[in-house]
């Protein structure tokens, strides 16, 4: 790939820098003509970087620059509004920006906008937002007008993937109150595009930035992202050539339906298929009387059928996760197989007796009827219909909007609930380091000195990322003896288009983000 080539090499992360005359990060805008208009069911929960850590992201990538990011083809984190990166001490990373970078407001992107967009987030420290990605870092200090030190708390060779996710989305001093949530509906990035306007539930328009100065070539002038609550009204949409293409939402019927190219109402539309991340998952909250015992958990374990699960309800859209770190991603393992093998009902019920458990259990198993699709509620039907045959379980579903869904399980009011993970980054620590500790994404604590302690501070002194899977190994093999999270499986990305709609298979950065740029129409490109 010529990202690698164009690019110094980064595998130890001891040096992050861009090489004079590449050109790949030139101000060079190109493209087509014509806007393009992508539906998606993932709605942001807030414009402001600070407050949101979910699916808000998508649109930060393309409003917002970050020091760093992952151009398409990158696993590794590259320079963006950075000139260059570097550790220059084990707890000490610092970056030189490019000189004469702006705001949309014009206000200068320089070492002083740096550490005002990134303290913000731990100064704010939203419930819903951000800060968690940041514990690491003690302070940040500037050097002049373009150099930014970061100095850590402890080792973390993480910390660069971290400076290359929407966390740390970079906004203008003036436009972004130090201690406050900006509230006024607008966005003042540098990032690719500018969010000319945004109606809530409904859409966000974005029109090319001139003035941007970063890794990506856009490919088109502008884009419509058209918000929808349903993925059955979203593919009608696309089959009307009222949107162009979509992503996030589709479901495993939709795509299954997509993809018989012979059907007429089809024979415009093409599906791209690209390896996913994103993972599904139960939480169990150990304050509760029956989810809080360890063989509980672990007879859930020794029942649920994940090919079953896939099979009835994902038609192949997805496989079977026994890891909490995906396939694809170092220290992926089969820990959770390698402890309870295939569903075995008998030795679920040898698990239960064993604890004095001889009646069957009840639980409530509680998911999202709005944020990963409609899949979601015939799923957890699916894991109670599995759980009740075996007659150790007696089960009810509930499900709330994500926003009441949220409330919920941060109040630990939840016995049992699904949630979804798309990566922050693509390093292991990202799936285990969210979920552990006292204060945690799910605030459902997780505290276990081995892991928070011990083996998460090894890995970080890592700086070769590759070498890190023996630390993720020991973690996996305590998170399948606590059955605290339990894995179910791991999705593929789909996006859905129109055939004159070029550029989708470039369109997913290692975040599964869409980066909108990508997208062009064929006749004017």
């Amino acid at each position: 790939m010529f990202y690698r080539t164009c690019l110094q090499s980064t595998a130890a992360l001891a040096s992050i820098s861009l090489l004079a005359g590449c050109g790949l990060f030139s101000d060079a805008q190109g493209g087509g003509d014509h806007k393009i208009t992508v539906g998606t069911t993932s709605e942001p929960t807030t414009l402001d970087p600070a407050a949101a850590w979910d699916g808000s992201w998508e649109l930060y990538r393309n409003v917002y620059q970050t020091l760093l990011s992952f151009p398409t083809g990158s696993t590794l984190p590259q320079p963006d509004a950075a000139q260059r990166c570097e550790f220059t001490g084990p707890k000490v990373y610092e970056c030189t920006l490019k000189p004469g970078l702006l705001f949309s407001n014009g206000e200068k992107l320089n070492a002083e906008a740096v550490k005002h967009s990134i303290t913000r987030v731990q100064h704010i420290s939203a419930t819903n937002g951000p800060s968690k990605l940041l514990t690491s870092l003690g302070s940040v200090q500037t050097d002049g007008e373009l150099k930014v030190k970061f100095f850590l708390k402890a080792s973390d060779a993480t910390f660069p993937f971290v400076l290359a996710t929407p966390a740390t989305s970079l906004v203008a001093p003036q436009a972004y109150p130090a201690t406050q949530l900006r509230t006024d509906g607008r966005v003042t990035g540098s990032g690719p595009y500018k969010l000319s306007s945004y109606t809530k539930g409904e859409k966000a328009e974005l029109v090319k930035n001139g003035s941007y100065r970063g890794f990506a070539r856009l490919k088109n002038d502008a884009i419509t992202i058209r918000y929808f609550r349903d993925s059955e009204i979203m593919i009608g949409a696309l089959k009307r050539k009222k949107i162009d293409a979509t992503f996030r939402g589709l479901s495993a019927t939709d795509v299954a339906d997509l993809q018989q190219s012979k059907l007429p109402q089809n024979k415009n539309l093409q599906v791209i298929e690209t390896v996913g991340a994103d993972i599904r998952y139960l939480v169990f909250n150990p304050r509760d009387p029956m989810a809080g015992k360890t063989s509980v958990r672990r007879a859930i374990a020794q029942i649920i059928d994940r090919g079953a699960l896939i099979s009835k309800v994902y038609k192949g859209t997805a496989e079977p996760l026994y890891s909490m770190i995906p396939r694809g991603i170092t220290g992926h393992s089969t820990q959770f197989f390698d402890v309870y093998g295939e569903p075995d009902v008998s030795k679920a019920k040898k698990i239960l007796e064993r604890d004095g458990i001889t009646e069957p259990v009840e639980l409530t198993l509680w998911y999202t009827t709005d944020r990963y699709g409609a899949g979601t509620g015939i799923e957890f039907n699916a894991i109670k219909q599995q759980l009740e045959a075996s007659g150790l379980f007696k089960i009810t579903v509930k499900g709330k909007p994500e926003a009441e869904f949220q409330k919920g399980y941060q109040s630990g009011t939840y016995p049992v609930f699904g949630r979804g993970w798309f990566p922050d980054f693509p390093d292991p620590d990202n799936f285990i380091a969210p979920f552990v500790g006292e204060q945690n994404v799910l605030s459902t604590p997780y505290v276990n000195d081995e892991i928070t302690k011990e083996l998460l501070p090894q890995s970080r002194t890592e700086t070769d990322r590759g070498a890190v899977a023996k630390y993720f190994e020991d973690i996996q093999k305590i998170l399948a003896k606590d059955v605290r999270l339990l894995p179910l499986w791991q999705g593929k990305v789909y996006i859905a288009a129109n055939k004159e709609i070029g550029g989708s298979e470039r369109a997913v950065d290692p975040q599964a983000i869409m980066q909108m740029w990508e997208l062009y129409r064929k006749a004017s490109w």
